[in-house]
């Protein structure tokens, strides 16, 4: 048995035997349940609760993988915006996705059912590349119809989610970053391919919006690893989305750009 898997066990012991959530009441129960039980009904105990848990693991799983599913198939609609025709389908395509996103608010909604509300970060782990991919998703729509940034609210009322972490299943914030970040990446791709399809104005816009996004980032102190690497990638988008301006420019097609209506 794994130090992990016996820690996950002690922790469901207290977790069951206390509804006080004091740190003394509960070492105090522990120490009397140390006392009771034999070793081995002890780790009997345990082993029960790690079954429990994994599975509700297990469901948790099941739940996540069909939205990654789900999140296939929108990125799938959002992407062909990348086509040379693509561009003219744009409505359509938004329209597609967020049609979509409903089925996305049914499993989500199923995915509150599979775990207590207050024990969020504890199976955290299982949706949030699929959170992240779904923010991407989300603000990657709102931009193409738009052009603006989507807000951590609007994410949220999309994915029919809380903001506010006390209200249950919610949006962290981090997971909120990560998303910009890959519709970051996203856009500097579209810059290339908009002057492809010979949409020569489309990439000075996302050049103004990535740099802005580049200077919100700034004041941000990021610590945590995972996200600080994702930032570290935008710096490549924003030279990316430069090189396409600047042969835009040397080519006299960024002037012709400005005075497209």
């Amino acid at each position: 048995m794994r130090s992990s898997d016996v820690s996950r066990g002690l922790s469901c012991v207290l977790n069951s035997a206390v509804l006080s959530n004091s740190t003394k009441r509960s070492s105090r129960v522990y120490k009397q349940l140390s006392f009771v039980m034999s070793v081995s009904d002890m780790f009997s105990y345990i082993q029960g609760c790690l079954s429990a848990d994994q599975d509700v693991r297990e469901e948790i799983r099941k739940v996540v993988q069909v939205l990654e599913q789900t999140a296939r198939e929108i990125l799938t609609v959002v992407q062909s915006v990348h086509q040379p025709t693509g561009f003219k389908d744009i409505p359509d395509k938004c329209a597609k996705a967020r049609e979509l996103f409903g089925t996305v608010r049914t499993h989500i909604a199923d995915l509150k059912t599979k775990f207590p509300v207050d024990q969020y970060y504890r199976f955290h782990e299982h949706w949030r590349f699929v959170l992240q991919r779904l923010t991407f998703l989300a603000a990657f729509v709102v931009y193409l119809e738009s052009e603006a940034l989507v807000t951590r609210e609007e994410v949220a009322q999309i994915l029919d989610i809380e903001v506010v972490r006390d209200k249950g299943f919610h949006l962290d914030v981090e997971d909120y970053l990560a998303g910009v970040l890959i519709m970051a990446s996203e856009l500097s791709r579209l810059a290339v391919n908009s002057v492809t399809a010979g949409n020569y104005s489309r990439p000075l816009r996302i050049s103004n919006f990535i740099n802005e996004l580049d200077s919100g980032f700034r004041l941000l102190n990021l610590k945590n690893d995972p996200l600080r690497k994702r930032y570290d990638g935008l710096k490549y988008d924003v030279k990316k989305i430069e090189e396409v301006v600047y042969d835009l420019s040397i080519r006299g097609l960024a002037k012709e750009a400005k005075s497209e209506p």
